[in-house]
């Protein structure tokens, strides 16, 4: 059994099954997915409900992600957020419109059973974004910061790379977990297209809504897989772009 983590998709559907089939997802794999389904790209309900499909044979986690939240708020309460419009929402709202009030209901459901955070069993974190609290996920006084916060990947690549776990000055949230694994930040902002590891946080925001790819990890064996770059598979849009 493989455990592979799953970036920020931002509704490239077409880019998600280019990904799976080239990983060649088994039935015994875990595919934990770190939020952001949504907004981006004009696939939306064609991504939500592949990702329930998928769901039916494989292991899968799906965790929360800021856009995610913004999708369901619209959908449950008409909350029409110009931020929300202007950063990929525009295009999960056109990819709503007209759809079945069963299909509806049913991306609800999914949208409000997403997960703020995944703590497996060798004490690797998975989480949309970060947390704030020093003493790690579960005394978070927060949880939008389970899908918000920069702090976390701002500190690490900022980090002293000289000093160690055990010297005073290291910071104590990272010490709570072998490894940690987010999105929400893409890469890209730092001229990658590939996961970065700094300290013991792996970014896997690849920039799949903009002009990068979309990635995935096996998180033992750090293999990575990509999609081509997600705005060739969709030619006539613009994405988050």
């Amino acid at each position: 059994m493989r455990t592979i983590v799953i970036g920020d998709i931002h509704s490239g559907y077409l880019a998600l099954k280019q990904l799976l089939e080239r990983i060649g997802v088994e039935k015994e794999d875990k595919l934990i997915f770190l939020g952001d389904y949504v907004d981006g790209w004009s696939s939306a309900v064609e991504t939500v409900d592949y990702l329930l499909d998928l769901s039916t044979t494989i292991d899968c986690v799906f965790l929360r992600g800021n856009h995610d939240e913004l999708v369901y708020d619209w959908l449950k309460d008409g909350l029409d957020k110009p931020m929300w419009l202007a950063h990929g929402g525009e295009a999960s709202k056109s990819s709503y419109t007209g759809q079945s009030d069963k299909l509806i209901e049913a991306h609800k459901g999914f949208y409000k059973s997403l997960q703020n955070y995944h703590l497996d069993d060798k004490n690797r974190l998975f989480v949309h974004a970060g947390f704030t609290n020093l003493n790690g996920v579960e005394f978070e006084y927060f949880s939008k910061m389970f899908y918000w916060d920069r702090t976390l990947w701002e500190m690490v690549l900022g980090l002293d790379t000289t000093i160690g776990p055990q010297h005073a000055l290291y910071p104590k949230r990272l010490k709570n977990y072998l490894e940690i694994y987010i999105g929400h930040t893409p890469v890209t902002r730092i001229n990658k297209t590939k996961p970065v590891l700094a300290a013991n946080v792996w970014n896997m925001d690849t920039g799949a809504a903009f002009k990068g790819p979309l990635s995935a990890m096996d998180v033992d064996s750090k293999t990575i897989w990509q999609s081509d770059p997600v705005y060739q598979l969709y030619p006539k849009e613009r994405g988050r772009n």
